[in-house]
């Protein structure tokens, strides 16, 4: 689910590049709302013989620097293998490195090496993983959340919270001039519970924050723990909303503040667009558009 971004320069306006924006049927939606964005982006569709095959979108991607574009970027919002990024057993594969290898090795155009722009991938490590030969560009899905956040008429209430320390050193920074509260998994017999490790809940509107989902089980735990130490209400973020075999239902709406309940909101964004077409209109999920901001990376 990638979309791939050929340009040409403009002789007559320097100062915007003419962009041909190529998307397979899973992002035709996104891809047009990018194409919203500015007149200088022209969209391209794909005719895939068998959509869901990687190789022959490989075959694209490897393919298209070689046509004489004067740059090349893949748009690659969510780096779907990411969750894979360590071996902890002999005979592991670490799928994001390998993806990191594969695209690394996507050869030159005729402006240089291709550009990637991806959305807050899961482990920061994984940066270091993409070779010379490719531009990776690291966009985050936060300031989406802040503009949203200044809207909601409680934004002077607001606490983030993390659900460990991971998430708390991926994002804390951007979001610094908030109250925070840092989440730990503790185990206690064969079970693991959540905790709230540092910061107060009570009487705060808490928005969990994470980079993804995919079963939500931390999330549901950290929603019980915020609601047991008395949040006034709870939301949550994630950028990429991957919800494998329809797990978006186990999160319910709060229906007025009762956040034991449910939550107020839960925000993602259209990274994941199989997702999106399940969610949208469903209470508590609210869809944040990286069109804007995803149509300012192709004209970097």
């Amino acid at each position: 689910m990638s979309m791939a971004a050929a340009s040409a320069s403009d002789s007559a306006v320097k100062t915007v590049k003419k962009v041909c924006l190529f998307y397979c049927d899973e992002t035709k939606a996104l891809a047009e709302r990018i194409a919203a964005q500015s007149d200088a982006i022209e969209l391209r569709n794909i005719n895939w013989r068998s959509p869901g095959v990687i190789f022959e979108q490989l075959s694209v991607i490897y393919a298209l620097p070689k046509l004489f574009i004067s740059s090349f970027t893949l748009v690659l919002p969510f780096f779907p293998t990411g969750t894979s990024e360590r071996m902890e057993d002999e005979g592991d594969v670490a799928t994001a490195f390998t993806l990191a290898r594969i695209l690394s090795n996507i050869p030159t155009s005729r402006g240089g090496p291709t550009s990637l722009v991806t959305y807050d991938i899961h482990a920061l490590q994984e940066r270091f993983y993409f070779g010379d030969n490719i531009l990776p560009c690291f966009e985050s899905g936060i300031p989406l959340l802040k503009n949203r956040l200044q809207q909601l008429p409680d934004s002077d209430n607001i606490s983030i919270a993390f659900p460990d320390d991971g998430a708390w050193k991926r994002f804390h920074k951007q979001l610094q001039h908030f109250p925070t509260i840092v989440c730990n998994k503790v185990r206690i017999g064969d079970q693991r519970i959540v905790r709230i490790k540092e910061g107060e809940a009570a009487g705060r509107h808490v928005v969990i924050v994470d980079d993804l989902v995919q079963s939500g089980g931390t999330l549901l735990e950290c929603q019980r723990a915020l609601a047991a130490n008395g949040a006034a209400k709870i939301s949550a973020f994630v950028t990429h909303g991957i919800f494998p075999n329809r797990s978006w239902q186990r999160f319910e709406h709060d229906n007025g503040g009762h956040p034991e309940k449910g939550l107020t909101y839960f925000w993602i964004t259209d990274s994941c667009p199989l997702t999106v077409k399940e969610v949208k209109s469903i209470p508590p999920f609210e869809i944040l558009s990286l069109a804007g901001s995803i149509a300012s990376a192709l004209q970097i």
